[in-house]
């Protein structure tokens, strides 16, 4: 394996950042996942773009430039050369990341870009669907690091500990305010009667202007716009716990799984098996994937 640091390409085992690094001292940086197909990077553009935005908005640094990180990433895989692979782009702080009296990092970022072979996730999740849990926790939608890819994820990591403890395969978030979010590592879909539903995303803003919480997904853009190619109807609203309840699919996306179909939230069975919904928009995106 080769890991690109910085510009620079190492072997696995010579890849090393400094241990003044903010990443590691205070958690500060962002990091995006994609997948490949052979050389090929699903939307990787999206990403980047995204990556970009956070990495603006949260005043890491505003000289992230686009281009060459496309073939920093390019380049990871081909050297790399997996036939099918899990790619992390992790940008952090920098080496002793001190902040100007503006508020804005003048350390150049750390930028760390590692491929390695795709995640296998046994098939019946797939054929099957899984369990999910609740999240014991709350997201705070007025939290500014909400929404973002940042760093910070324990508490994403011990709410999936403690789902996995309970036999489910993720776990579900709520906002302070009762409303579903996302899951650790995903974002959610609803059906119902054939209507697909989804919580709203950082940027995409409730009637009351309360921001969300809900990292735009790069997979969940890509099933909005397989189900508006199939003439569904998609629906971005502030949902509840009834919601899910009432729900004739539930299914979550993310870069690793695509699209994971759910039959059951903590005891509440939703279904015996993935709905035609959620299998149609499997397909539909899988041909996406495999077409780009």
């Amino acid at each position: 394996m080769k890991v690109w640091i910085n510009g620079e390409m190492y072997e696995r085992d010579q890849a090393k950042i400094s241990v003044f690094d903010a990443g590691f001292q205070h958690g500060v940086g962002l990091f995006e996942t994609m997948q490949a197909r052979g050389n090929k990077v699903f939307r990787l553009d999206d990403h980047l773009r995204r990556l970009h935005d956070s990495a603006r908005d949260l005043g890491l640094t505003e000289r992230l430039q686009e281009a060459p990180l496309s073939e920093a990433v390019q380049r990871t895989v081909e050297e790399n050369g997996f036939q099918k692979s899990r790619i992390r782009l992790t940008l952090t702080g920098g080496d002793l990341n001190l902040l100007t009296k503006d508020g804005v990092s003048q350390v150049d970022p750390t930028i760390l870009i590692v491929a390695q072979p795709s995640t296998l996730y046994p098939d019946d999740y797939f054929s099957n669907g899984v369990t999910v849990a609740v999240a014991d926790g709350r997201l705070n939608p007025l939290d500014p690091t909400s929404g973002h890819k940042t760093l910070d994820y324990w508490k994403n990591i011990r709410a999936l500990q403690l789902a996995g403890s309970r036999g489910a395969s993720e776990a579900l978030w709520f906002s302070v305010t009762n409303h579903l979010a996302c899951g650790c590592v995903s974002n959610v879909f609803l059906v119902r009667d054939g209507v697909l539903f989804t919580p709203l995303s950082r940027g995409e803003e409730a009637d009351d202007g309360l921001p969300s919480p809900v990292l735009p997904g790069i997979v969940r853009r890509t099933v909005i716009e397989a189900a508006e190619s199939l003439g569904l109807t998609i629906k971005k609203e502030m949902l509840t716990i009834d919601d899910v309840h009432t729900a004739d699919e539930v299914f979550l996306t993310n870069s690793g799984w695509n699209i994971l179909p759910v039959v059951q939230v903590e005891q509440h069975l939703v279904s015996s098996g993935p709905g035609a919904t959620t299998k149609l928009i499997m397909e539909a995106v899988e041909t996406l994937i495999a077409s780009s």
